[in-house]
């Protein structure tokens, strides 16, 4: 009760100012005006105040906010392990498994432990003469997206 009479005061106080706008010929901004002090009473006509109200105040509803957090929590904090364990408790077992296969190749004389992570070895390329040497600058250059 409390609540929708402060809603419907600020409704009127609201509606007010836009006739006292619309008065000084500023027609948009008292639309406006308008437009937003018609909100409170709308909340409070379609019952939407009463269960904000009803919600606040209960301890029941408050518990329920606190059981959705932890359960949030705990959601989120498991997530967070999974991400940096690297996956499911089946996922790194398949992974396993899968390395334990392809270890080594069926008809190879020495393990296969995939492609190399070395550089491949580039043909040499001819230098340029002292006073012409860019490459340092190129190379920031390019670093830079330039």
């Amino acid at each position: 009760m409390f609540a929708e009479t402060i809603c419907s005061a600020v409704s009127a106080a609201g509606l007010g100012i836009a006739a006292v706008t619309a008065y000084r010929k500023r027609f948009l901004a008292a639309a406006r005006l308008a437009a937003y002090s018609l909100v409170p009473i709308g909340l409070v006509m379609t019952g939407a105040v009463e269960w904000a109200a009803e919600t606040a105040f209960s301890p029941v509803a408050w518990a329920g906010f606190g059981v959705l957090g932890a359960a949030w929590l705990l959601f989120m904090g498991t997530r967070a392990v999974e991400r940096r364990s690297g996956g499911t408790r089946k996922e790194r077992r398949a992974a396993e498994k899968a390395a334990r296969r392809e270890a080594v190749a069926p008809a190879a004389s020495a393990p296969s432990l995939g492609p190399s992570t070395r550089p491949a070895a580039k043909a040499p390329q001819k230098k340029a003469a002292p006073a012409e040497d860019f490459s340092d600058i190129e190379a920031i250059l390019k670093k830079h997206g330039i």
